[in-house]
């Protein structure tokens, strides 16, 4: 562990910056004036009863893992490795940094969310915060979670906007049934063609009752869903057509990925 000067810190995480994530370096914010107040803490703490407390022995995979900040929580529980990847080097280097200041051992790879057979390994956890709708192919992300790394929990968390309500729907209806569609709570999601909140990668917003029909869909029994955004699931029959890239990993020649 390298021991850093609060000032020495203060200026790293600035030239580092901005951050989204808000951690507390050892007294120094990275980000004291998010717009969502202590974020993600304050959403992580609506939901942190809701997964093992002791990780002892357990591996952890964090899509998406931004600057760090729930790789460093999955740490601070004991779980024996943590992998935290994402497709932007900017965050993985403040990640980097996070870790080395508190002093936790955390892997990191530049990997995006479609090339996760690339890593041929399940994990006994993993998270996907705040990515699913920063995607073009959301549900190809999920079919492609489920079918290559995930082994037991599956933590996933969406942004969502909408009518909150959950209704239970036939699974068919005849064609000239159109009425659902206008139910409250029939699964939507919206798609936005430019930006939203000033940003670019926001593609889609799903209501509640589309996060979840999305994530029964690619494969996943819900748990819980112990706060608004967040659901906790386990690996579920896979009715479901496989994920069309890739439908599995790359077959292996001689030791080496073909």
């Amino acid at each position: 562990m390298t021991i850093l000067a609060p000032e020495d810190i203060r200026r790293q995480a600035a030239a580092l910056g901005p951050w989204f994530h808000n951690i507390d370096l050892c007294g120094v914010a990275t980000a004291p004036e998010h717009f969502l107040g202590d974020y993600p803490a304050v959403k992580w703490r609506r939901f942190a009863h809701a997964l093992p407390a002791d990780l002892r022995g357990k591996t952890v995979l964090d899509i998406g893992c931004n600057g760090g900040f729930y790789s460093i929580e999955m740490k601070r529980r004991g779980a024996a490795r943590v992998l935290a990847i994402d497709i932007d080097e900017d965050y993985l280097r403040q990640a980097r940094f996070a870790a080395q200041v508190v002093g936790l051992d955390i892997e990191f790879a530049r990997l995006s969310v479609y090339d996760v057979a690339a890593l041929d390994e399940r994990f006994d956890v993993v998270l996907f915060l705040g990515v699913l709708y920063h995607l073009r192919h959301p549900l190809l992300a999920l079919d492609l979670i489920r079918d290559h790394v995930v082994r037991d929990l599956f933590v996933c968390q969406s942004m969502q906007r909408g009518d909150p309500a959950e209704e239970r729907f036939a699974e068919d209806y005849p064609f000239w049934e159109t009425a659902i569609f206008e139910g409250r709570g029939f699964p939507r999601m919206a798609f936005i063609e430019h930006r939203y909140a000033g940003d670019c990668t926001n593609w889609w917003i799903p209501n509640r009752a589309c996060t979840a029909a999305m994530l029964r869909s690619a494969g996943f029994a819900i748990d819980s869903n112990p706060e608004e955004e967040v659901f906790v699931c386990r690996p579920g029959p896979v009715e479901r057509r496989n994920a069309v890239y890739p439908a599995r990993p790359r077959e292996r020649r001689n030791g080496a990925a073909a």
